[in-house]
């Protein structure tokens, strides 16, 4: 099958001005998802609105693909990226997640392989039920997400120790054409209100596959993130 990573990765940011530029640990954010996804072995592509992002990783002979800045989403700017590519399965790894594992990688593109449109990961975390930062994700008994939001997810009326919180990781494994399907639709009114692209799939009636790690994952959205990101790297 015929695949690659796109790391999507744009210069404005309404939480973290140049997000993407922000040092962590004296590195760019870019260029850890970089090098990251370099070291899979999977072709790896760079879509990004701005020359300056592209410079701080020119080093690493990632491939580049200049997109427009008006692009509503990331999922929009891997879709600009491939659509001159002749690719089967595409993993949108979102260009704020500094942490990338082969073994996760793998899990998903297999999974496209046997016939999913579209996986995700996600973690049991405990913390993540009450910080709005974390997008939270509860799933079927087959594993498919049933609702994304960065409310706390269950609500716990009555507390169970075999229910626990699962924080959502952003990254996505589309096949082709459900990439494609999915940024011709009208963004939905869910998608709107939680500001979370995945909620226009579960709109549309798209089952999205939640695979779950054990694997450290933490995006870059604020401050508090940095801290915990530039912590769990201090003590590897």
């Amino acid at each position: 099958m015929k695949r690659a990573i796109v790391i999507p990765s744009r210069l404005s940011s309404t939480r973290l001005p140049r997000k993407p530029l922000l040092e962590i640990k004296g590195k760019p954010l870019v260029r850890w998802v970089v090098e990251g996804c370099l070291r899979t072995g999977e072709r790896v592509i760079l879509a990004t609105d701005s020359e300056e992002i592209a410079d701080v990783v020119s080093d690493l002979g990632v491939e580049v693909v200049l997109t427009p800045s008006e692009l509503p989403s990331g999922s929009d700017r891997v879709a600009y990226a491939v659509k001159d590519i002749d690719l089967e399965a595409v993993i949108n790894y979102q260009g704020d997640e500094p942490f990338v594992y082969r073994e996760d990688v793998d899990r998903i593109f297999r999974e496209i392989e046997m016939g999913e449109g579209v996986v995700t990961l996600g973690t049991l975390d405990e913390e993540c039920y009450e910080r709005p930062s974390d997008v939270k994700v509860v799933t079927d008994r087959q594993g498919y997400a049933l609702y994304f939001s960065r409310s706390p997810i269950p609500f716990y009326r009555e507390k169970r120790e075999d229910v626990k919180p699962v924080k959502h990781i952003g990254i996505y494994g589309f096949r082709r054409d459900t990439l494609i399907e999915f940024v011709s639709m009208e963004r939905g009114k869910l998608e709107c209100v939680e500001g979370l692209e995945q909620l226009r799939l579960l709109e549309n009636g798209v089952k999205i596959k939640v695979l779950l790690t054990e694997n450290f994952y933490h995006g870059v959205d604020t401050p508090e993130d940095v801290r915990i990101v530039e912590d769990f790297l201090g003590g590897k």
